[in-house]
């Protein structure tokens, strides 16, 4: 009896202490596992992309795969991601006559690359040549500049019809024809263009620093940056600006309604010049065939420097742009106005006209729903134009060779048109029947 009890009040004992210990068990809080995280790669504020599009045969887009075929020639009609721009940071473009030159940053001296048409050295000579037949550079290879130090840079470069000019950080190289004098150097008669090496150099000009180049079809133009305007080479259509029509190898300075002013842009495509100034008061000279200089009487040429009072009405000039036979601008509130004859973004049926018309900015994307939309930057080649919104959107028009308007076919385009392109859009290059494009990655 006595041995009953003990077992039952150690029974009873023992029962609430496993209670207990069950509840602290119930009562823990779960400890969680961290989960992993996942980094998507974002790209650098300094990266940039390259499309091109257009016509592929000459070499000029950087590549010759997955082309279309039109009559047995090779081109690209919608914005095609160059690889090159993949392995290479690409920080400035332009394009010439049939080819393209690719400022990169790099660690070496191999600060340049050209693609494209190079019967006349544009692109400079390269032992890698001997494997492009008929001077057809179909892939971007180094232009070898003669730079002293590894750590210079291109700051700015200018594209004509057989010569190239590259701004950097110790003066002016310029490589090509130099029948006329474009490159700045005298000009020998008869001189071979072909696997040439010669490339020139102007360090400045009367100890004044180049700020930025342009070159027109046979001629260039420097900007210094004290706003003064030196041009060199062909001047039959008084594209030189310099009271003549003579040419002339020698950096020469542009006088005439320029005196006094402060130039901040040049624009030419061919042999038609137009200059920006800091009051956005816009000049011209060159070629006037198609009243892009709103001269009258008969003479078409215009050699000197004239203030284009036409332009006034328009407001505060930021940005210009000239074709082959046509102008364009656009005003501190992005509108774009065009004059000239051609495909001017105004329908079929307008070919000719002789005022600055406004292109309606609806056509830009503007309208109830992105009421903030405008253009900021446009550019031209010798048949079709382009133009930029704050936005990074690209629209095109005009004459559709090959498909260098980026649209998907060979239709010519008399609206503009939104380009699609895989990126935020930072500046176009057009050539004469090709575009690139320097981008910047959505993400």
């Amino acid at each position: 009896m006595l041995n009953t009890i003990k077992t039952s009040l150690r029974r009873s004992v023992q029962q609430p202490s496993r209670i207990v210990q069950l509840n602290k068990i119930e009562n823990k809080t779960p400890v969680s596992k961290p989960l992993p995280v996942f980094r998507y790669s974002i790209s650098d504020e300094k990266d940039n992309r390259v499309y091109v599009w257009g016509l592929a045969d000459h070499g000029a887009l950087g590549t010759l795969k997955t082309t279309l075929f039109d009559k047995g020639i090779s081109y690209i009609p919608k914005p095609k991601r160059l690889i090159f721009g993949e392995k290479h940071d690409v920080t400035n473009i332009t394009c010439g006559y049939g080819f393209t030159a690719f400022a990169v940053r790099s660690k070496d001296k191999n600060i340049l690359y050209g693609s494209g048409i190079n019967t006349d050295s544009q692109l400079g000579f390269n032992e890698m040549d001997k494997k492009f037949p008929n001077g057809l550079v179909t892939e971007p290879r180094p232009i070898n500049l003669p730079v002293k130090d590894s750590s210079t840079k291109v700051l700015d470069m200018a594209a004509g019809r057989a010569h190239l000019l590259v701004l950097t950080n110790e003066g002016l190289f310029t490589l090509g024809n130099n029948a006329y004098g474009q490159c700045g150097r005298p000009i020998i008669p008869n001189e071979n263009y072909e696997k040439s090496r010669v490339i020139h150099h102007i360090p400045n000009i009367k100890e004044k620093k180049i700020k930025a180049i342009t070159a027109g079809q046979d001629h260039s133009v420097l900007l210094t940056e004290s706003g003064e305007v030196y041009t060199f080479g062909w001047g039959a259509d008084g594209q030189t600006g310099l009271a003549h029509y003579r040419n002339e190898y020698r950096p020469s300075l542009v006088k005439g309604d320029l005196a006094g002013q402060h130039i901040i842009k040049i624009a030419c495509v061919a042999d038609c010049v137009l200059a920006l100034s800091d009051k956005g008061t816009v000049f011209g000279w060159g070629n006037s065939e198609y009243a892009q200089l709103f001269v009258e009487g008969e003479n078409q040429q215009v050699n000197i420097a004239t203030e284009l009072s036409a332009l006034k009405q328009l407001g505060h000039i930021v940005d210009i742009a000239s074709g082959g036979c046509f102008c364009m601008v656009l005003n501190n509130i992005g509108d774009v106005y065009v004059w000239g004859y051609g495909i001017l973004g105004l329908g079929p049926e307008v070919k000719k006209v002789s005022q600055p018309t406004k292109i309606p900015s609806v056509l830009f994307g503007n309208n109830a729903y992105q009421k903030n939309t405008k253009v900021v930057k446009i550019f031209c080649g010798m048949s079709h134009l382009a133009a930029l919104t704050n936005m990074g959107d690209l629209y095109m028009w005009g004459c559709n060779k090959f498909g260098s308007l980026g649209l998907g076919d060979l239709k010519d385009q008399y609206f503009p048109l939104k380009v699609t392109v895989g990126a935020q859009v930072k500046k176009v290059a057009c050539g004469i029947d090709h575009t690139v494009a320097l981008c910047k990655p959505f993400i």
